[in-house]
């Protein structure tokens, strides 16, 4: 039977909700005392503390324990338990497999890097991915079960079914369905988007982005591509194609690597990988082919910039991918020819998150997952106490 005061009132649901604004008011935060919570959330003091103790009883928060520096006995203390789940966010990249393990703060405690063919099958980016993924959680000693929310990074605009069905240059991906694959081993909500998009979802996680709201990210690399954050929101488009301006010709962005991967004197020896660091290098060095290559690159990669720069008018354009471990080189003069095709510039950051970036972007929209859950549909207690 529900249980209800005169006046008809919920008061299962009132505590639910006033535990709800406890945990908001722990998240991310300091341990603090009953009395900081109670100021926090505007509750009574003693029905905070009721709240509270229920909370640690369900595992939602922990007891700090007093560490002796102080006089006297000091008031008990009270942390969010960010233990009490966890999140995967993987990146299925061109030659990588990527997979971040984090709590409910977003930190990330283990991390699996496996190298894979460019040109490997779906199969076998399927079985690198399912190899990662155990890896990682056996080196946290943690079962699929205990996993709350997992994103999976993919190249290529990523449609309603969790598909690239419009274009990724991964050989046969268009086909598979991530979620539905990974399905077979997590019972938890499983999300799959576009990289770019996610790295820009990073970026204003934890990146150059963190003080903008609307955000214009570049990949910039052996391909070349866009994400856009507006007012605060990773904007996706009807059919997840947002910010994929380089499907259009004209922008050049297809061929704009080309000019780096195809400069004069490159060594006919040299990986693929490492063309653009030798190209680099040599702009550094004064070669003259070297820098008329940088020079045509940053014309074609400005063409695109302009054109979503024009369009969304953002605060703050960040440079990403492989390209931006040279961004010293880049950011000056994609500066100068964003001010000619322009009305505004914004500023241009370099990114600072490496190769990290799209599988962070994967943890936080994992996370951002839970929250809608636990703060949209009630808080059960946690299905694995750390």
């Amino acid at each position: 039977m529900t249980e209800a005061v005169a006046g008809g009132a919920d008061v299962s649901k009132l505590r639910e909700l006033n535990s709800l604004s406890i945990v908001r008011a722990m998240r991310g935060r300091r341990p603090a005392t009953v009395t900081e919570l109670a100021t926090r959330t505007g509750l009574s003091r003693p029905g905070t503390d009721v709240v509270v103790r229920g909370l640690v009883t369900d595992g939602w928060v922990k007891v700090v324990e007093p560490d002796g520096s102080s006089v006297g006995r000091p008031a008990r203390r009270y942390r969010f338990n960010a233990g009490a789940g966890h999140v995967l966010g993987v990146d299925v990249g061109g030659h990588k497999i990527l997979v971040l393990l984090a709590d409910l703060d977003g930190t990330v405690l283990h991390r699996h890097r496996l190298p894979v063919a460019s040109d490997a099958d779906p199969a076998a980016r399927l079985e690198a991915v399912d190899l990662a993924i155990t890896q990682c959680l056996s080196a946290a000693g943690m079962r699929p079960e205990e996993i709350w929310a997992v994103t999976v990074g993919v190249t290529g605009p990523v449609d309603a079914t969790g598909r690239t069905t419009l274009f990724t240059p991964l050989p046969g991906w268009a086909s598979v369905s991530p979620a539905e694959h990974l399905a077979d081993r997590f019972t938890c909500p499983i999300l799959v988007e576009n990289d770019c998009k996610l790295a820009a979802v990073a970026e204003r996680w934890q990146g150059a982005a963190q003080d903008a709201d609307d955000i214009v990210y570049l990949l910039a690399g052996m391909r070349t591509g866009a994400g856009l954050i507006i007012d605060g929101t990773l904007r996706r488009g009807f059919g997840g194609a947002a910010g994929e301006i380089g499907a259009l010709k004209a922008v050049r962005w297809l061929s704009a690597p080309a000019h780096i991967e195809n400069c004069p004197g490159v060594p006919e020896d040299i990986h693929p990988d490492d063309k653009a660091a030798w190209v680099f290098e040599r702009v550094r060095e004064g070669d003259r082919d070297a820098k008329a290559a940088l020079r045509r690159y940053v014309k074609d990669l400005a063409v695109g910039a302009a054109a979503l720069v024009l369009t969304l008018d953002p605060q703050v354009v960040v440079l990403g991918g492989g390209y931006s471990r040279s961004a010293d080189l880049i950011i000056d003069p994609l500066t100068r020819e964003l001010t000619r095709l322009c009305l505004r510039v914004p500023e241009i950051r370099a990114s600072n998150l490496g190769a990290d970036s799209v599988a962070l972007g994967a943890l936080r929209v994992a996370l951002d997952q839970i929250d809608a859950r636990l703060f949209g549909d009630g808080m059960p207690a946690p299905l694995a106490l750390s």
